[in-house]
């Protein structure tokens, strides 16, 4: 899945399942759309389905310190590159 392919589901993600307008790649998804850690948990569920795998504890405690969804992007990259080496 291309980054492009990956940013269009987190966004229709971000958008229908959370109801954020309009969501920019750089905002602060805190402080510009109250996202919070049920949301960070349960959108964390919904990656797991799209790479179709599983997230580590190690992976998921990341994850919290995930503010922007460029930053969500970068994540999953990493993640996948370091499971495809």
């Amino acid at each position: 899945m291309t980054r492009d392919e990956l940013k269009d589901k987190i966004l229709t993600i971000l958008t229908e399942d959370f109801e954020f307008e309009h969501p920019g790649l750089n905002d602060n998804l805190r402080d510009d759309h109250g996202f919070d850690s049920i949301d960070a948990i349960e959108l964390l569920g919904k990656i797991e389905v799209i790479l179709d795998f599983s997230l580590t504890r190690d992976e998921k405690e990341k994850a919290m310190e995930i503010r922007t969804i460029n930053n969500i992007l970068d994540y999953i990259e990493g993640i996948v590159n370091s499971r495809n080496k």
